[in-house]
């Protein structure tokens, strides 16, 4: 049921990354940007849902198939969210949130356990669903500036731990979850938004014409999302679930690890993709704004979103993140110098030698724990 419900997300992620190529510039990356922000937090709220109710009794799986329509709905407005379709795309996020939680709170009661917290976070989006509401009803900066009231409202509920009159703040304690199902759910919206990019790559790449440079340019497209699986499934996917699973609090880690620092991650994907199908159209072009900022910005994004990941997840920092960081960064003057295909090369580059740098180690660590006395 989790994996069919998924598959509207699918379609949402590649809205997200046909709105951003059909939007090359600052302002168009800021509007799928906030978007994405709407889709991962309706995403991600169904995940803890599904970790604590049976998706396969029948109420559970109706209510899930009810989130799936009013997704799909959210998903299909992406395009037209900022004009003239603001109005079905904040409806239909809407139902999605206050309509699972208020499904959870029915079936509840008042005394389970569980209960307390989804009556706060039903508070919580009832309030901002007000915001989003009217903020569709609106044009220009008045809606913008009343759906980042309503997303600023959304995302600061787990950190305020979800305080409302009458009924007090929850604890993370509250929030104890199945660590290995939540963190399987986050590795497969990962895989999902990877598949955009393999997506993108073979569509363009099947359309366009072969040549020395198209031919490159595909290869390294696929070698970029082939290191980016690695950094994340080689070694820390695995420890991170072992480490939910084992944690005395897994639903603060879950909150941070997951809910936040996963944000990051499947934005530099999504940025990825992007950047994929413009080099692989132009990959003689001289860097343009659009896809130098795609290029490095996309990968810093995940390289970043992966260094805090893991260092939530066991407390380790990885400082070859902030040295492939520091390393794209300095990229940034000579991308607009050189042909497009080979920035994007050198930044696939600095990702397949952080996926060789984690490995060795991993490899260097299981070496020294056979060598270890008994």
């Amino acid at each position: 049921m989790e994996l069919f419900f998924d598959l509207v997300y699918v379609f949402a992620i590649t809205q997200l990354s046909h709105l951003l190529l059909d939007h090359p510039t600052v302002w168009g990356a800021l509007q799928t940007l906030f978007l994405l922000l709407v889709v991962w937090w309706a995403w991600q709220y169904t995940t803890w849902f599904t970790n604590w109710f049976d998706p396969d009794s029948l109420p559970v799986r109706l209510t899930l198939v009810a989130v799936m329509l009013a997704s799909l709905v959210m998903s299909v407005a992406i395009p037209g969210a900022f004009g003239e379709r603001g109005l079905m795309f904040a409806l239909g996020y809407v139902a999605i949130q206050v309509g699972r939680t208020a499904f959870a709170v029915l079936a509840l009661g008042a005394s389970h356990p569980l209960s307390g917290g989804f009556q706060r976070i039903l508070a919580w989006f009832a309030a901002s669903s007000v915001v989003w509401v009217a903020g569709s009803l609106f044009e220009g900066e008045a809606r913008y500036a009343l759906w980042l009231l309503a997303l600023a409202i959304d995302y600061s509920g787990p950190v305020a731990r979800y305080w409302t009159p009458g009924l007090g703040r929850s604890r993370t304690e509250e929030w104890t979850i199945e660590g290995a199902h939540f963190a399987e759910r986050c590795q497969l919206i990962v895989i999902i938004a990877l598949g955009e990019s393999i997506l993108v790559t073979g569509t363009t790449f099947g359309e366009i014409e072969t040549s020395t440079a198209t031919v490159a340019a595909f290869l390294v497209a696929f070698v970029g999302s082939a290191a980016l699986w690695w950094t994340y499934f080689a070694r820390s996917a695995h420890n991170a679930s072992d480490a939910i699973s084992q944690a005395l609090d897994p639903g603060r880690m879950a909150r941070s690890a997951y809910t936040y620092f996963h944000l990051p991650i499947i934005a530099g994907i999504i940025a990825v993709a992007a950047a994929d199908e413009l080099v692989l159209a132009h990959p003689a072009d001289p860097g343009m704004p659009a896809s130098v900022s795609l290029i490095l910005g996309g990968t810093a994004l995940f390289v970043t979103g992966h260094g805090f990941f893991v260092w939530a997840a066991s407390g380790r920092v990885l400082w070859s993140r902030l040295v492939a960081v520091l390393a794209l960064v300095a990229l940034a003057p000579v991308g607009f110098t050189v042909p497009a295909l080979a920035l994007a090369v050198a930044a696939a580059l600095i990702v397949v030698l952080l996926a060789a740098w984690d490995w060795v180690a991993y490899r260097r660590h299981v070496r020294s724990q056979k060598g270890a006395p008994a």
